[in-house]
């Protein structure tokens, strides 16, 4: 799933998503670009999540996790916490992106 939408932000999860390094444009831009998204299953108990990976301008792996929020007519995404990708997971994404067609992003 690709995902393109405006993003929910406050002082608490700003403040998480930076605790990496990681800026708040660099999550926009993720989303803006069109991220790719699954379904965050392990840590969905109380609300339903999801994952989002994709670069950065600079090419860096990046690693979402967010929720989507509902503000009157607008489905908002409320970013949770975000991180660079560690090697391991960076090879995998590598990998997925050359031999899944899902990964493409087809919008």
């Amino acid at each position: 799933m690709a995902v393109r939408a405006r993003l929910d932000w406050d002082a608490g999860n700003v403040a998480k998503c930076m605790k990496h390094g990681v800026t708040v444009d660099e999550i926009e831009a993720l989303f803006v670009s069109g991220a790719r998204a699954l379904p965050d299953v392990m840590h969905s108990d109380e609300e339903e999540r999801f994952i989002a990976t994709g670069r950065t301008s600079e090419g860096r792996a990046l690693f979402v996790v967010f929720t989507l929020r509902q503000l009157g007519e607008d489905r908002l995404v409320r970013p949770i916490s975000a991180r660079y990708m560690h090697a391991r997971e960076v090879k995998r994404y590598e990998q997925t992106s050359k031999t899944d067609p899902r990964a493409e992003d087809d919008d």
